[in-house]
């Protein structure tokens, strides 16, 4: 062979041979996008229970509805598919597993060609959306919708949405981006004790710092029909939706908001899926510069909620136009589900001790408010948890990975301490790493070491199902679910 033709053949092969090796680990090809998005209200036609506070609040009005927007891809080659992912973003406190269970068995019978394993809900953590379980809190019977009540409303509405979204795929395409927003910050201040506190003072001399990172990243998945118009966007960030958080009225929070500003600037039709990444520890409040802050926002005559869309839209206008310039329609699309069984955290005997008195001493009680209610319920659980702890080691979680080309998703069902995405993030192969809390089920605070030595609300036995065991072991398992779909070492 003369040396011209053995360095084709040498450069084909060092080509060749990654590509082929992809394709065998990650089932990709070359292939049709398919993509279809719908959105609906699931807004309660009747007063009820909001969650997320600890004491019963009942809805007196509905500032703005509630929706949930569905994002249905698949990957065809001909007639067959290959692969496909159903995402659902829906205006709720969580998402609980039996939540999703009903909805996939729903789905099973009416849509027979969609994979109800590849089906994800996720909840933006608004404050003011309804209470999904019963006992919860002491809701009255008479004149509010009880839980079980809201729960079929909502099936059927998510039915509807997912089945709508599914029928309506057609060739399209997708872009990703990423851009910045101040949004969230870290809620829990450190003091010189060592201790540190959810919103706590700032303005004390024991005051040491903020307790954690900030990430005011946004990622950004565009999906788009022929022409090209944009059919839907996903936006990605950590901060849950809780700026409004203490209200008795149905509110969407910010995110109705960054809607409203995405429909008035783009379309009416563009469906927006609000993805928070991991923010156990952020929220959009404010611990310092609170003034100044106001200040601005005043004179730009905006509400904090206008004023935090204001800055979403334009981290969305600052990438729209390079989105746009680098559509795909034939991305590997693969999406991958397992389940990682994470260690739980012990209840410690001192923390039973505390607990059981705790108990003990709101049941004596004759009369009961509704904080003291939801405090002994806590105090039941730590219990009850000791008792259970050794049959009970590990803790089930559901795992979605997706591969979209470059982009890389991932689910969990925590309000997920920041440093557990940004551990994520660092070690993904892929050139963008997508992140999803509050995904399929729902399992309380995963808070750091840090947060555990500083204690208070969310870093609390009470408060996790599972500690810094368990995060190191999701971020480890996460990591490798993802890799595997990029063979290589680099990015």
């Amino acid at each position: 062979m003369d040396p011209e033709a053995r360095d084709l053949l040498v450069t084909a092969i060092l080509y060749c041979v990654p590509l082929l090796a992809l394709a065998a680990a990650t089932g990709a090809g070359a292939a049709d996008l398919l993509v279809g998005a719908a959105t609906t209200s699931i807004t309660p036609d009747k007063p009820v229970a909001l969650c997320g506070q600890f004491h019963t609040r009942i809805s007196r009005a509905v500032d703005n509805p509630l929706t949930a927007t569905a994002l249905a891809i698949e990957s065809r080659d001909g007639a067959k598919s290959l692969d496909q992912a159903v995402l659902v973003s829906c205006d709720l406190s969580c998402i609980w597993g039996t939540t999703q269970q009903q909805l996939a068995e729903r789905l099973k019978t009416r849509l027979p060609d969609l994979d109800t394993a590849k089906l994800v809900l996720n909840a933006t953590h608004t404050h003011t959306a309804p209470v999904l379980i019963e006992g919860q809190y002491d809701i009255p019977k008479e004149g509010v919708m009880q839980p079980a009540e809201y729960m079929e409303f909502l099936l059927d509405r998510l039915s509807d949405v997912v089945a709508k979204a599914w029928e309506s795929r057609k060739p399209g395409g997708v872009s990703w981006a990423l851009g910045h927003a101040v949004v969230g910050y870290n809620r829990r201040a450190a003091y010189e004790n060592g201790t540190s506190r959810m919103y706590g003072n700032t303005d004390t001399p024991d005051f040491r710092s903020i307790e954690g990172y900030e990430d005011h990243s946004v990622d950004m998945l565009f999906f788009w029909d022929a022409e090209p118009k944009p059919i839907a966007i996903a936006i990605n960030l950590a901060c849950t939706s809780q700026e409004v958080e203490g209200r008795s009225t149905i509110n969407a929070d910010f995110w109705h908001d960054v809607r409203e500003a995405v429909h008035k600037r783009y379309s009416p039709e563009v469906c927006v899926l609000g993805w928070t990444s991991p923010a156990g520890d952020q929220s959009p409040h404010l611990l310092y510069n609170k003034a100044a802050e106001e200040r601005m926002r005043a004179k730009r005559g905006l509400t904090r909620m206008q004023e935090i869309a204001r800055r979403i839209l334009r981290t969305v206008d600052d990438v729209f136009e390079i989105a746009k310039g680098d559509i795909r329609t034939a991305p590997p699309l693969v999406h991958r589900v397992q389940t990682l069984e994470l260690p739980v955290r012990k209840v410690t005997p001192q923390e039973h001790a505390a607990a059981k008195a705790r108990y003990e001493q709101l049941a004596a009680k004759p009369e009961r408010t509704s904080p003291e209610h939801m405090h002994m319920r806590r105090a039941q659980r730590v219990v009850e948890r000791f008792e259970q702890q050794e049959a009970n080691a590990v803790y089930a979680m559901e795992l979605h990975v997706v591969r979209l080309g470059d982009v890389a998703i991932a689910t969990n069902p925590f309000e997920l301490y920041l440093d557990y995405g940004v551990q994520i993030k660092a070690r993904s192969r892929a050139v963008q790493t997508f992140l999803i809390q509050l995904a399929c089920a729902t399992a309380q605070y995963l808070p750091t070491e840090r947060a555990v030595r500083g204690g208070h609300y969310s870093a609390e036995a009470v408060d996790n199902t599972c500690g810094p065991e368990g995060g190191k072991v999701l971020v480890n398992r996460t990591v490798e679910a993802i890799n595997a779909l990029w063979p290589g070492d680099a990015k």
